[in-house]
């Protein structure tokens, strides 16, 4: 798969990396990134906290909505937390534009546990493009 513009910005992203994400794949709409649970994502109820989870989603709508090449931010976003996340388990977060017109975009976010159809959590993103390829910083 060829790199985009989404593979760049990941390189950059030292808050996602950190946690152990991998991206996957971004290209046309669309991204895959995948993220181990370690202990220290656990919170008081012995599951993973709802702050990773919604990162893990988030990350993969930035090089979903960024895989097109102009500089794109989140807007607002909405997720809804289906079933418990232990340690140990690696989650996938698969990204798809629903819509695209103007500099607006509508992006939803499917997490996964690795290996299986069990969804953990639906994510809803709302995209702005605030700069074009090639613009000053």
């Amino acid at each position: 798969m060829a790199r985009t513009a989404a593979h760049e910005m990941f390189d950059r992203d030292a808050a996602s990396r950190g946690l152990g994400m991998e991206l996957i794949g971004a290209a046309d709409g669309a991204a895959e990134v995948r993220m181990p649970v370690t202990p220290a994502m656990v919170n008081g109820h012995d599951i993973a906290h709802g702050g990773f989870v919604f990162l893990l989603a988030d990350t993969a709508f930035a090089c979903a909505c960024n895989s097109h090449g102009p500089v794109t931010v989140a807007a607002g976003a909405d997720i809804a937390f289906l079933r418990p996340v232990r340690t140990g388990e690696v989650l996938v977060a698969q990204a798809r534009e629903r819509v695209r017109q103007g500099r607006t975009g509508i992006y939803d976010v499917t997490v996964t546990r690795e290996g299986t159809d069990e969804v953990v959590a639906e994510f809803r993103g709302r995209s702005h493009v605030v700069r074009a390829p090639g613009a000053p910083r």
